[in-house]
Parts: C-alpha cells; sequence; structure tokens
C-alpha cells in the first residue's frame, strides 16, 4: 500500500508541472509532440527527416532524452535548431519537472514545434504527462507484430503510430498489416504512417499530418 501512495504522490506531482507546461505551451502557441519508442526504433532518424522537411515552414526545437551520451543530441545539432539535451542516467523516463528545466534554455528561441524524444523504453514513458499536444509511438518492423499487444498503455495512451524502416519488410518476419491490426485492437483511433527514415518513403504523409495539428 505504501508504495502505491508514494508512486500516486510521484503521479500527482508530475502531472502538476505537465499542465503547467503545457498552459505556457498554449499560451506561446507552441505545438508539442512526446516520441516514444523501444531502443534503436529510428526515433533520432524521424527527427531528423521531419526537421528537414518542416524546417523552412516553422521553428523547430528538440528535447532529447537518454539514458547516457549526449549522441542523439549532436546529431540532431548538425540541422542547426536549438537543441536541449537531458541525460537521466538511471531512470527509465523523462519526467515533467525535467522537460521544464530543460525548456528554460531554449523558451526564449522562437518554437512552432518542439518534439520531445523520450528515452528508449515502451513500459515507463508510457505513464508520464510531459505537458505534451500529442504521444506518438514510432515502432519499427524489426521488433515483430506483437509490440501493440506486449505493450498496450503505450499505444492506447498515443495519438499516432509510426511503423518504421519498412525497407526491411522484405528481410524481416514481420506484416505491417498484422502491426495495423494488433494496434487498431488497442487504439482504434491511432493515425498510422508507414515510413522508411532511410529512403525517405512515407515521410511526406508524417510530416503533413503534423503540419494539419500545427496549424489547428
Amino acid at each position: 500500500m505504501s508504495v502505491i501512495t508514494v508512486e500516486r504522490k510521484v503521479l500527482e506531482k508530475n502531472d502538476q508541472i505537465a499542465n503547467e507546461l503545457r498552459n505556457k505551451f498554449r499560451s506561446r502557441k507552441i505545438f508539442v509532440i512526446n516520441l516514444l519508442s523501444s531502443p534503436g526504433s529510428g526515433k533520432t532518424s524521424l527527427i531528423e527527416k521531419t526537421v528537414e522537411q518542416l524546417k523552412g515552414k516553422f521553428n523547430i526545437s528538440v528535447i532529447v532524452g537518454d539514458v547516457q551520451t549526449d549522441n542523439d543530441a549532436m546529431q540532431i545539432g548538425k540541422l542547426n535548431i536549438p537543441v536541449v539535451q537531458i541525460i537521466t542516467h538511471s531512470s527509465c523516463h523523462l519526467e515533467a519537472q525535467l522537460v521544464r528545466d530543460a525548456f528554460k534554455k531554449i523558451e526564449d528561441e522562437p518554437i512552432d514545434l518542439l518534439i520531445i524524444e523520450n528515452v528508449g523504453n515502451l513500459v515507463c514513458p508510457a505513464g508520464y504527462d510531459l505537458g505534451e499536444d500529442k504521444k506518438v509511438v514510432l515502432l519499427s518492423t524489426t521488433e515483430g507484430d506483437d509490440k501493440p499487444l506486449k505493450y498496450p498503455a503505450m499505444f492506447r495512451n498515443s495519438s499516432a503510430l509510426v511503423i518504421n524502416k519498412i525497407d526491411l519488410l522484405p528481410y524481416v518476419n514481420s506484416s505491417v498489416e498484422e502491426i495495423k491490426k494488433n494496434a487498431k485492437s488497442i487504439n482504434y483511433a491511432l493515425n498510422i504512417f508507414e515510413v522508411s527514415c532511410k529512403t525517405s518513403e512515407g515521410i511526406d504523409e508524417w510530416c503533413n499530418w503534423l503540419l494539419n495539428q500545427i496549424k489547428k
């Protein structure tokens, strides 16, 4: 019982800060996505493709979460946009307090779209609100068809699913239709995009959806 009570208090404090962040973002008309996936699915590659496509249309900033190293932030920083790295060390997810602290470093920048790249994990991040407008879950074809069934909370709480590495379909035992069916069984309202960050296939459709969300 004490463990449950402590967890509830932690989440309540997180939600309070997340709501403060959400109000700040909305007052500045910043659209925020929380990008989630298991390690190696291609979050950084998707961010790079997204920035390349939308950079001339909107002001984009990125907050990167990782357990160790600033490799992802260094990679994204080559695109000449504001980037802040959060290193969580032993923590397997980002929390609203960490995002609030990171945002202070870029809040004077003009921002239309803020992308938060969460720590690679399909469990813990699902329950933490970061003040985002939309959670987006990324799944690669190399992970198999049953990830939505194994980690339902992540897919239930997300607004969009990006299926990455479709260029590898001829080489893996995976079916996009099966992934979509399993994901829809968890969350029928999911917007689903099939992309390859290697060939850029499907990136237009993904970015068009983002454009429409930002303009709302």
